[in-house]
């Protein structure tokens, strides 16, 4: 589904990039994200139609299928909550056994305690690896030479770990999508 966002029709600012949109729409490219632009009169923003998006008859405003959002931060938050996933729900596992094995393997309990963390590595992949389902990034594709590629560098950092984990299990999908990373880190750019 095709994000849509709004925007003045006419800018206040003369089109600067200081209206509220501009972030929006920073986020979403960043992001690799494509999206629509339908612009709005001052007039249409007191309509009950716009009003029934953004009741305080501002710009922007966030529609995607049937999700509608609006005030800026909630979606950019939207924009990048897969690096807010990353970084909160499937890191820390992965994070747990790779710091386990050389810190705590001569430890007594550490037989018993490896696969109980290994277990939670694998369930946290096979949820990641259900969701890419045939996908190779979790939203859209990942682009390299961008300043800032947040969906892109949390999954860097959780297929590169996902792709070490040998003895986890099948989990297919996420570790062709870190090969595919580390090959496309590995050619140079072009410029």
């Amino acid at each position: 589904m095709t994000i849509t966002i709004t925007a003045f029709e006419r800018s206040p600012d003369g089109g600067k990039g200081l209206a509220r949109d501009t972030r929006v729409r920073w986020a979403l490219e960043e992001v690799g994200q494509p999206y629509q632009v339908r612009l709005v009169s001052f007039r249409a923003m007191k309509e009950p139609a716009h009003l029934a998006l953004h009741p305080f008859g501002q710009i922007p405003t966030y529609e995607e299928g049937d999700l509608a959002l609006f005030e800026t931060g909630a979606i950019v938050f939207r924009a990048i909550t897969w690096m807010f996933a990353a970084l909160n729900s499937v890191e820390p596992p992965i994070l747990e056994l790779a710091n386990a094995r050389p810190l705590e393997s001569d430890k007594p309990w550490s037989k018993q305690r490896m696969p109980q963390v290994e277990d939670r590595v694998r369930g946290r992949l096979g949820q990641l690896s259900s969701r890419l389902g045939d996908a190779d990034w979790l939203d859209g594709a990942f682009k390299r030479g961008r300043p800032f590629d947040g969906v892109g560098a949390a999954q860097a950092e959780i297929l590169g770990h996902s792709g070490r984990i040998s003895k986890l299990g099948r989990l297919s999908r996420p570790r062709r999508s870190a090969a595919r990373l580390q090959a496309s880190l590995r050619r140079p750019t072009r410029g």
